[in-house]
């Protein structure tokens, strides 16, 4: 009975019309030890929560940064735009009205001579 067994044993764990060789059984035996020791990195990465940690970090600081560099250059593009629009219509404003930007600038000239008078 126990030969018996054995043999039915023998039957089931290889094919029926031919035997593995050696080297197909270590062959199998290297491939499964790899995947084995793959797996065992992945759950030893799983496992550490200071690394995962570190790694969100890095990436929420990394995203961050990109974040305020979007920003910085939208807000440098507005501000060109405006600074632009104002001279704009600072110009268009003088030429329309010449009068106010005389009495402005004989105001400021005036002053100036007033400051440089009273120092000499």
């Amino acid at each position: 009975m126990d030969e018996a067994a054995r043999t039915g044993s023998e039957a089931v764990g290889a094919d029926s019309d031919q035997q593995r060789s050696p080297e197909d059984i270590r062959a199998d035996i290297e491939r499964t030890r790899s995947e084995l020791g793959d797996t065992a990195a992945a759950v030893a990465a799983k496992a550490d929560v200071k690394a995962q940690a570190k790694a969100k970090a890095e990436e929420t600081k990394q995203r961050a940064t990109e974040k305020k560099d979007e920003l910085l250059g939208k807000a440098k593009e507005a501000s060109t735009d405006s600074a632009g629009q104002f001279a704009g219509q600072a110009a268009t404003t003088a030429k329309e009205n010449p009068l106010p930007l005389a009495a402005g600038a004989a105001f400021v000239v005036g002053f100036l001579v007033g400051r440089l008078t009273r120092r000499s």
